[in-house]
């Protein structure tokens, strides 16, 4: 099995707290944020560590549903761990798709995500820098939405 990491750290200018409650509530939240993400449904849990949530995208970009497991959900911490578990993103060789998430504040007030991503392999793969990057863009690209949307909407969360 291989296994393929790389990290991340995006600076937004919401408080952690804030900003944790916001992604804590993911499926009321992200469908108003994320244009792509059409719906977010609870198959299994209470929101919390153990959950298995559906995202519905739109239908662009060729992936129609991923099954998303929340591993850790730590207001006290501030870390929201989760794993892609199945849906077209995680076809073929890729087993899972792992997310380590931890906010901090920043000097400036605002928040640092430091996120580390982990594909899981059913054998050994080499994933192309390019590929490696896209995927860091469209995290980076998220998380500039969720920023936007929190500072137009000050009394959100």
């Amino acid at each position: 099995m291989g296994v393929v990491s790389y990290q991340t750290e995006n600076f937004l200018a919401i408080a952690p707290n804030r900003l944790f409650k916001a992604y804590a509530d993911g499926a009321n939240f992200f469908p108003k944020v994320i244009p792509i993400i059409k719906s977010i449904e609870i198959i299994e849990g209470n929101g919390g560590a153990g959950t298995i949530q559906k995202f519905t995208f739109v239908g662009d970009g060729g992936v129609t549903y991923v099954k998303h497991k929340i591993e850790a959900l730590d207001q006290d911490t501030l870390t929201y761990n989760f794993s892609i578990i199945e849906g077209d993103l995680i076809k073929g060789a890729l087993e899972k798709i792992s997310s380590e998430n931890k906010i901090v504040a920043s000097p400036d007030g605002g928040s640092i995500w430091k996120t580390t991503a982990t594909y899981h392999f059913n054998s050994d793969v080499v994933i192309p820098e390019d590929k490696l990057n896209e995927a860091k863009e469209k995290s980076t690209a998220m998380f500039k939405a969720v920023e936007a949307y929190l500072l137009a909407n000050p009394d959100a969360y």
